[in-house]
């Protein structure tokens, strides 16, 4: 509970107009400056302001301020509340999960079994928020969408951190070891082992892929080559015109015109 009284600035001012209380015992109460709640008297603070009865609201009893009036040394003191807030109780059960995620649980638990069978099935409920039916139906293989689930690392689907996880892990090794048990022979596996790509097609097939043919170098091509070898193209030269001959020939062709028959 705290120490201020509700609305501490109207609670002063109405303490200034109705009780014979000191500025400073007020200030002390109210939590405010002394020099503020003269302030308040003069009209010059909390203009416009309604006072707030403390008696009313339980915030004092009438008997804490005739003992104040009575003698100005004396400290108020809060009334204790008469109703008591229950504290609310720690939430047992499964972690929660947004809806968005929950699809992602079944593949989570499917990692978390395989990898980690030292996980208790109340760590698994712990980690990815799920439920103990659950957890035997992925392990007995009885879930109805066994066939479609593919084990995923519950951090890399944002189930748990990675934090939670670890220590999750080293508190099951713990208890198997102090109990005789065997542990697997690899915990903590790491992500890149145990998470596929998500470029990775689950049914392609595993074939190496054939480096291509590195491209020759041009001077290994040309090593051996020989200009003489090589004959060179004809070249049509083209024939020089001569303007004169051309016109000759016109001429020629018109004194060669056949007569007509007559």
């Amino acid at each position: 509970m705290s120490d201020t009284p509700l609305m501490p600035k109207a609670t002063a001012v109405w303490l200034v107009d109705n009780t014979a209380l000191t500025f400073s015992q007020i200030g002390e109460f109210c939590k405010l400056h002394t020099l503020e709640v003269k302030g308040i008297a003069d009209g010059e603070v909390a203009v416009g302001i309604k006072g707030m009865d403390p008696i009313a609201a339980n915030q004092i009893t009438r008997d804490e301020i005739e003992a104040g009036e009575k003698d100005p040394s004396y400290k108020l003191q809060l009334a204790k509340s008469k109703i008591v807030v229950p504290v609310a109780a720690k939430r047992k059960g499964p972690k929660y999960t947004p809806v968005s995620r929950r699809q992602d649980r079944p593949d989570a638990i499917s990692w978390l079994l395989r990898y980690h069978p030292e996980l208790a099935d109340s760590q698994i409920m712990k980690l990815v928020g799920t439920t103990k039916t659950t957890i035997n139906a992925i392990r007995d293989r009885t879930h109805w969408n066994s066939q479609n689930l593919k084990p995923v690392d519950p951090v890399t689907l944002g189930l748990c951190s990675q934090l939670e996880l670890d220590l999750a892990v080293r508190k099951a090794a713990k208890r198997v070891e102090k109990a005789g048990g065997k542990l697997p022979e690899r915990t903590l596996m790491p992500a890149e082992e145990t998470v596929p790509p998500p470029y990775a097609i689950a049914d392609a097939p595993t074939e190496p892929v054939e480096e291509e043919a590195a491209a020759p170098d041009a001077d290994e091509a040309f090593k051996d080559f020989k200009p003489e070898e090589v004959e060179p193209q004809a070249k049509e030269e083209e024939a020089d015109v001569d303007a004169d001959s051309v016109f000759a020939k016109l001429k020629d062709l018109k004194t060669e015109t056949p007569a007509e028959d007559k």
